[in-house]
């Protein structure tokens, strides 16, 4: 207790420092005052390579986050998951208990968002206590906090805790349950391993008046491909009709990712070629998945086939498209392959970790290739200036 005391003290005697001078935290060489966005921007990028949790903390306390902010959510999610990383619960509850004050977020929003980023360090007994606590805090619980309080505990993998809330917590506080309070429970039972429970749990819905939605059957038809009950899949499909739902692209992302997770890529290709006939067009999420999936399984060809014709049928691919090829094709010795794919990656601005290029790097060096390789550091070093050093080593050995 002493030590939690201390803690609690440092804390607050770190808020009462910074809390004047933020931009002295966030852009020590500059005078100038930032606005809430260009906090928000250089707090993110601090976050990422901060690794000493008090100061993790002093960066979020710097910044004045909001859930109301998508950066801002983006900067609450990596500090949470790095004072995890280093075991520093007691400073999430302390930073967290911090913000409930700020008038600004004394509100329903706020405090679901933190009982999330409570689910997400695992602390589920203190997701349950914010929301017990609500009344107190002059904020009325609604089904928003409840879903928000369900999810924390998928997060935290506590499914039995989101059995226990989902029977018990709505006529304790006398709320009713909506489509995504019943989506989560669904998902929970799914990933527990239980999805044969969702289809009681999509007859209570029919009870209850509330209309199950396309995230529903999704979520059942993940967790079936995951037990490998493919005729379940099927009856879930059936479901679906029957309430009035066409499988549109989601479903068939879903599916084709359940598939390629089982090492069943073919089976996705074929699931991707009907979607087509049908008349659904696949987006980049689609092509990745699969791209990624025969990769995984050593289909290189396949997989470049496939990126082939989703550039020629006019799709657009993605970092994940792009980085995900690059990587596989290094890892089988395609460096030719990597390097043409590289080229047309980086006209975008977009480059793969500094471990992948040097891997296509000492590739190429190794079938000869040591121009092109030289000439693709220098691409890197151009569009990355920053991370030049890391290359010295490398230039090194490709002038000898």
């Amino acid at each position: 207790m002493a030590l939690f005391s201390s803690l609690r003290s440092r804390s607050i005697l770190q808020l009462r420092k910074y809390s004047s001078s933020p931009s002295s935290i966030l852009s020590p060489d500059s005078k100038t005052i930032l606005s809430s966005k260009q906090k928000s921007r250089a707090a993110l990028s601090l976050l990422k390579s901060e690794k000493n949790p008090e100061k993790i903390l002093d960066i979020c306390r710097a910044a004045s986050l909001t859930p109301e902010s998508h950066l801002d959510r983006i900067c609450f999610s990596i500090a949470v998951s790095k004072l995890s990383e280093s075991n520093y619960f007691e400073g999430i509850r302390v930073f967290l208990e911090e913000l409930k004050k700020r008038p600004d977020l004394q509100n329903e929003r706020f405090v679901s968002h933190s009982i999330v980023l409570y689910g997400q360090a695992g602390m589920i007994q203190n997701a349950i206590t914010t929301f017990e606590q609500m009344e107190q805090l002059g904020i009325q619980r609604t089904v928003k906090s409840l879903n928000s309080l369900l999810f924390s505990c998928i997060l935290a993998k506590k499914h039995n805790e989101v059995k226990r809330i989902f029977t018990d917590f709505p006529s304790t506080y006398n709320i009713e349950p909506d489509t995504d309070t019943y989506n989560t429970v669904i998902k929970a039972f799914c990933e527990a391993g239980e999805s044969s429970s969702g289809y009681s749990v999509v007859s209570e819905m029919g009870r209850k008046n509330c209309k199950p939605n396309t995230t529903t059957f999704n979520n059942m038809i993940a967790g079936f491909y995951k037990e490998q009950k493919t005729e379940d899949v099927g009856k879930v499909l059936n479901l679906m009709k029957e309430h009035g739902i066409t499988p549109g692209l989601s479903t068939y992302n879903i599916r084709i990712q359940s598939l390629c997770k089982l090492g069943r890529s073919f089976e996705a290709k074929a699931l991707l070629d009907g979607m087509r006939e049908k008349g659904t067009h696949p987006n980049s999420t689609t092509y990745a998945t699969l791209i990624h999936g025969f990769c995984r399984e050593g289909k290189l060809e396949d997989a470049k086939k496939l990126f082939k014709t989703m550039v020629t049928q006019g799709g657009k691919p993605d970092t994940g498209c792009y980085f995900t090829l690059i990587y596989f094709l290094c890892q089988g010795g395609d460096y030719e392959t990597a390097l043409q794919i590289s080229k047309e990656c980086m006209e975008k601005n977009w480059v793969p970790n500094f471990t992948t290029m040097k891997s296509l790097v000492e590739g190429l060096v190794s079938i000869a290739k040591v121009e092109e390789a030289k000439e693709l550091v220098a691409q890197i070093k151009e569009k990355f200036p920053k991370n030049a050093d890391l290359w010295k080593e490398t230039e090194e050995k490709l002038s000898q």
